[in-house]
C-alpha cells in the first residue's frame, strides 16, 4: 500500500513538474510568436488599426521584389551579396575547423595546451574592440569596401570557436577506430577522410549552421567597412530603410525584415535535426 502511495505521489509530482515547464515555455515563446505574427500581418497590410488589427491586405509593401526602391540597390543584388557572404564564411570555417579540430584532438605536440587556451581566448575578445586595427589591416591589403575583406575577417573570428566545437566531436571517437583503419591498410589521411569524417558529420553540420547564420546576420563589419551600395547586404539594407524613424515606411520595413528572416527559417527547418544531435560532453586534454 505504501509503495502504491509512493508511486502515486511520484506520478503526481512528475505531472506537476511537466505542467510548470510547459507553462514557462508558453510564457517565454508566446511574445515571440505574437511578434512574428504581427510582423507578417503588418507586411501585408496598408495600416494597422490600434496597432494590431490589419485594415486592408495589400502586396504594395512587397513591391521591392519586382522593382527597385528609389535610392536603394535592387533587393536581389543585395540578397545574393548576403548569400555569398554567409556561404563563404561557412565554407572557410568548416574547412579550417575540421582540420584544426582534428589536429588539436589527435596530435600531441609542444605547447598544445597553451595553444588550446590561446584559441579560446582569441574568441573571447569582442570583435567591436578590434575595429581600428582591422580597418588598418583591410586598408593596407586593399580590402576595404569589398565582400572578400568582410568574409575573411568574419571567418577568422569564428574559426577559434569552430575548432573547439570540432575538437569536442573528435574527442568522442575512440582511438581504436583509427587504429582499425590503419590495420586495414589505410594511411592516416585516408582514415581521417573515410572513417573519421563520416562519424563527425553532426559536428560539421553544427559548425556550418552557426557559421552560416553568423555570416547571414552580420551587421557591424558590413556597416563599418562596406561603403558602396553595390556591396550592401540585407542587414545594411534594413538599416538604410529605417533611416529617420519619423519618416520610415513601416509597411515596407516589415516586409523587408520578413524577407530577411525567411531564408534563415528555411535553412533552420532543414538543419535543425543536426542541432538536436549535438552532445559534446567534455573535451579531452
Amino acid at each position: 500500500m505504501n509503495e502504491y502511495k509512493l508511486t502515486f505521489w511520484q506520478m503526481k509530482k512528475e505531472k506537476i513538474t511537466k505542467a510548470i515547464i510547459i507553462t514557462i515555455l508558453i510564457v517565454i515563446t508566446l511574445p515571440i510568436i505574437l511578434t512574428y505574427t504581427w510582423l507578417v500581418l503588418a507586411s501585408f497590410s496598408t495600416d494597422m488599426k490600434y496597432g494590431i488589427i490589419p485594415v486592408k491586405l495589400t502586396l504594395h509593401n512587397w513591391r521591392f521584389l519586382w522593382k527597385s526602391i528609389e535610392g536603394y540597390p535592387p533587393i536581389w543584388q543585395v540578397f545574393f551579396n548576403t548569400l555569398i557572404l554567409a556561404l563563404s564564411v561557412m565554407g572557410l570555417e568548416v574547412f579550417a575547423t575540421i582540420l584544426g579540430g582534428y589536429a588539436l584532438s589527435r596530435f600531441k605536440f609542444r605547447m598544445r595546451e597553451t595553444l588550446l587556451k590561446i584559441v579560446l581566448v582569441i574568441h573571447a575578445f569582442p570583435s567591436i574592440s578590434l575595429l581600428v586595427a582591422i580597418y588598418y589591416i583591410l586598408k593596407i591589403t586593399g580590402l576595404i569596401d569589398t565582400l572578400t575583406g568582410v568574409i575573411l575577417l568574419k571567418a577568422s573570428l569564428e574559426i577559434p570557436w569552430g575548432i573547439w566545437i570540432m575538437k569536442g566531436f573528435y574527442d568522442q571517437i575512440p582511438w581504436e577506430v583509427e587504429f582499425a583503419g590503419l590495420v586495414d591498410g589505410y594511411s592516416r589521411v585516408q582514415v581521417w577522410r573515410k572513417v573519421i569524417l563520416p562519424l563527425v558529420k553532426p559536428g560539421i553540420a553544427v559548425a556550418g549552421i552557426f557559421s552560416f547564420l553568423s555570416g547571414w546576420s552580420e551587421f557591424v563589419f558590413i556597416n563599418t567597412f562596406i561603403l558602396s551600395q553595390n556591396t550592401w547586404t540585407l542587414s545594411t539594407y534594413v538599416k538604410a530603410i529605417i533611416g529617420d524613424f519619423r519618416f520610415v515606411d513601416y509597411g515596407l520595413l516589415t516586409s523587408i525584415s520578413l524577407f530577411y528572416i525567411i531564408p534563415t527559417i528555411i535553412f533552420f527547418i532543414f538543419a535543425n535535426k543536426y542541432l538536436l544531435r549535438v552532445n559534446i560532453t567534455g573535451t579531452k586534454g
